[in-house]
């Protein structure tokens, strides 16, 4: 009986789903060191039998597409963003094994603030940064790795010092910072040094596994496309040229004795009450929520800036902590201080919320008219919606929702608080729905709105937006 003594990695997926019919070929150019570099990595997440812990973070550049061949995690991350994603998922998902592969213009270009203060704070993660010296994606540009002399599409007469700047050593830049435990510069330019960066990929994992801290493998790669070589010319400039301008070797390994690694040590987070605490500054905050939330509330607010949108916002994402339910906030604002489109989203659940985004709110507050207008086709039926009747004209055109009109302009005025607008609508909707009690907005107006002599006027706007309601509804 025959047995299979080598094959494709376990973590690579059978075949490749992408565009096109060939399932069996990876999308990058002949003589490409993204395909080596992949097969390493995978190859020693078998071996490390890490395959279900494994969360792979895909760049912006030409391996943007490595979700299509890692059958682990994936999370597609903005340009420049992997180390802050990564740094993100690690602390929230402790067992993760988390893999930030990165480019020379994603890392060392759009993402050098985010690297350099991940591996600052000794992140617990494993990068490698695959260095081929250019632009490969958009068309061969140069690269803050490009070396002097060297002819791309921004520099076809070569990169000049004096105009653009030495290339950037990115394994030389971590070994600067302290917290990083273990970097080395490596290279795919022959089968040996093919074989000393599998080793390095290994000890990098290994690291994380171990929970020693930041690992960083930085590996030359050949692009022949954008070098305008063929495979194996690219392989002999890597050696003639690129090993000079990047000497290979390790440049720190504390990873050897772990008895000398300081082991990471996990950062405090806060809970919602200590959260609380922070924002407010006083001790104590009690947690009051009691009965369960019959229904996560996916509140959509919106209006125009100096309105006290984002600030409506806050009020209720500080009352649902209070109240120890899950919460999300996110805000959407044009430059404009005053007087831009503004709308706020806002998330209360029982359950954990998997994205801040809201398409689809099933609670409405439309502070004017281009908000209602924006927003009334996308609330799912069954909704609330709260309207701003001293400044919307129109009514609500759907007959499949609740629309309740709440002069809240014009009740603030009458308070003596015209900006407090935004205090009626929230006041509104919690009576209306009932997700919380009135004493949890209370004790929230002065953690979130903290002109303290403004207190008496908003806690007077909530006992006429009351007497309102009772009068109309």
């Amino acid at each position: 009986m025959s047995e299979t003594k080598y094959g494709k990695a376990r973590s690579f997926y059978d075949s490749y789903e992408r565009k096109g019919d060939d399932t069996t070929s990876t999308h990058y150019c002949p003589g490409c060191g993204h395909g080596v570099v992949h097969k390493l990595i995978a190859e020693a997440i078998d071996e490390l039998g890490i395959q279900d812990r494994a969360i792979f973070l895909s760049p912006v550049g030409c391996a943007v597409f490595a979700y299509y061949y890692f059958d682990t995690g994936n999370i597609q991350c903005s340009h420049g963003r992997a180390p802050a994603v990564a740094t993100g998922v690690k602390r929230t998902v402790k067992d993760a094994i988390v893999i930030s592969y990165q480019g020379d213009g994603d890392l060392a270009g759009i993402g050098m603030t985010e690297i350099m203060h991940a591996a600052n704070r000794g992140e617990p993660v494993t990068v490698f940064f695959i260095n081929n010296a250019i632009y490969g994606m958009t068309g061969g540009q140069m690269a803050p790795t490009t070396p002097l002399g060297q002819k791309t599409l921004t520099t076809p007469f070569g990169r000049e010092e004096r105009r653009d700047g030495n290339p950037i050593g990115m394994a030389e830049v971590m070994q600067s910072l302290k917290a990083p435990v273990y970097i080395e510069r490596c290279t795919v330019s022959s089968p040996a040094h093919i074989m000393k960066t599998r080793k390095a990929i290994h000890k990098a994992l290994k690291a994380q596994m171990d929970g020693l801290g930041f690992s960083f493998v930085e590996i030359l790669s050949p692009c022949p496309t954008n070098w305008h070589m063929s495979p194996v010319e690219s392989r002999k400039w890597m050696e003639s040229e690129m090993v000079h301008q990047f000497p290979l070797g390790i440049f720190r390994d504390i990873t050897k004795n772990n008895a000398s690694a300081t082991p990471f040590a996990e950062p405090q987070m806060m809970d919602d009450g200590q959260l609380i605490d922070l924002l407010s500054g006083e001790a104590n905050v009690p947690i009051v929520r009691e009965d369960p939330l019959e229904e996560t509330q996916r509140i959509k607010i919106a209006g125009f800036g100096g309105q006290g949108v984002l600030s409506a916002g806050e009020l209720l994402a500080t009352c649902g902590m209070m109240e120890s339910l899950e919460v999300s906030w996110l805000p959407s604002y044009g430059p404009e201080m005053r007087g831009g489109s503004a709308n706020i989203s806002v998330t209360l659940s029982k359950e954990e919320v998997g994205s801040p985004l809201i398409d689809h709110p099933n609670v409405l507050v439309a502070m004017n008219g281009p908000s209602l207008d924006m927003f009334e086709p996308h609330v799912v039926p069954g909704s609330l919606i709260l309207v701003n009747s001293s400044i919307v004209e129109r009514k609500v055109e759907r007959s499949d929702v609740k629309a309740l009109y709440i002069p809240a302009t014009e009740i603030a005025r009458e308070a003596g608080l015209q900006s407090a607008a935004n205090v009626v609508m929230v006041t509104a909707y919690l009576l209306e729905s009932g997700v919380m009690p009135l004493s949890t907005l209370e004790k929230c107006i002065p953690l979130v709105l903290r002109k303290k002599e403004f207190l008496g006027k908003n806690l007077e706007i909530m006992e006429r937006t009351k007497a309102f309601l009772r009068q109309h509804t």
